[in-house]
């Protein structure tokens, strides 16, 4: 099992992290919300939960709880810019269908 980050992904996290002055790294989570069913949670770490597991990639730490672990095994996160937006995209192998805005997933 495993959460993977890109180089683009954990240089703009590393990059946040020290701009903000504190933090370890980054959890990855879902949530049962939105049409498809699914939406990833993103939120920067400062205290570990010693029940998470713990991913690292590039120098920077991934954690991922035990129940959002068997949606996202595999999930390579990438960081990226489109046009005018930017922002974190998830390739998750598990996903078998999104929402048309894109704010939700089902497995």
């Amino acid at each position: 099992m495993a959460v993977t980050l890109t180089s683009r992904a954990a240089e703009h996290i590393d990059k946040f992290l020290q701009k903000r002055g504190k933090g370890v790294g980054l959890r990855l989570g879902v949530r049962t919300t939105g049409c498809s069913g699914m939406a990833y949670k993103l939120e920067y770490v400062d205290t570990p939960d010693p029940a998470d597991n713990v991913f690292e990639s590039f120098g920077v730490k991934v954690f991922v709880d035990a129940k959002s672990l068997s949606y996202i095994d595999g999930t390579e996160l990438d960081y990226g810019r489109e046009g005018l937006n930017e922002g974190f995209k998830f390739n998750n192998p598990n996903e078998k269908a999104s929402c048309g805005c894109g704010e939700s997933f089902t497995v």
